[in-house]
């Protein structure tokens, strides 16, 4: 009983000090940072974690010579910066941040923000700078992201992620793939070779079934994983 009595105010400074911690990662928008409910609340609700806006400078510079080059294609202007929240196969909160096209800006919060109230699994959020806007690295990571200026892989056709029009959903677990003619099969990334067969059963598989799967298609986003000459079961794309 003596102990019971002498913890009880050790926990509850421990919940407290938890709970200051996540109020000042959303204030500061820490992405990749785990948060509690009752942070969002205090913070004014899930309303004010969902938001899209020009990007901040201090994300601009971030982005510099990583998913942003000089280009004649796309602008800063032409991108928004999303705050979102997610929650991981653990039920667990975190914040994230993506930047897209801002005229779908609108659409890709509606999109997480219904996914984030049905409790749909994504590991993480992050701008894929944080991996030096490396491709394969952040897919090994299951990252989720959308703008990237760069090429379609092994291609010298501009992404559709490098106009902010094309998100890739838990990446690892939803591979790309495509069956060489001389008999091998090319996997990005590289480590997701066993994810490519979609008769196994596994966390963060998407399918036709699949809830993002059927918000994304509802907007008018194509699925990769409807591709014949090729696979690629993260992507989801709008078409100009």
């Amino acid at each position: 009983m003596f102990l019971l009595f002498f913890l009880f105010p050790l926990l509850a400074v421990a919940q407290t000090d938890s709970l200051s911690v996540s109020i000042h990662n959303l204030r500061t928008w820490t992405a990749g940072t785990t948060i509690t409910a009752e942070a969002v609340t205090a913070f004014g609700g899930v309303d004010s974690c969902f938001v899209a806006m020009p990007i901040p400078d201090d994300v601009w510079q971030r982005m510099q010579g990583k998913t942003y080059k000089p280009n004649p294609h796309i602008a800063r202007s032409d991108l928004h910066y999303l705050r979102l929240l997610h929650t991981d196969y653990d039920h667990q909160i975190h914040l994230g941040e993506m930047v897209c096209n801002r005229r779908i800006a609108d659409v890709v919060l509606d999109i997480f923000r219904q996914l984030f109230d049905a409790g749909y699994p994504i590991q993480q959020i992050l701008l894929p700078d944080v991996y030096d806007a490396d491709d394969e690295r952040q897919m090994r990571a299951n990252n989720t992201s959308c703008f990237c200026y760069r090429n379609v892989s092994g291609s010298k056709k501009l992404s559709a992620h490098a106009r902010g029009l094309a998100i890739d959903l838990n990446s690892l677990y939803n591979p790309y793939y495509i069956n060489r003619k001389n008999g091998t099969r090319y996997v990005q990334p590289s480590t997701a070779r066993q994810y490519c067969d979609r008769t196994r059963q596994f966390r963060y598989k998407i399918d036709t079934h699949d809830l993002a799967y059927r918000l994304f298609t509802r907007h008018g986003f194509t699925w990769g994983g409807s591709w014949r000459s090729c696979k690629d079961f993260q992507h989801f794309e709008l078409t100009e």
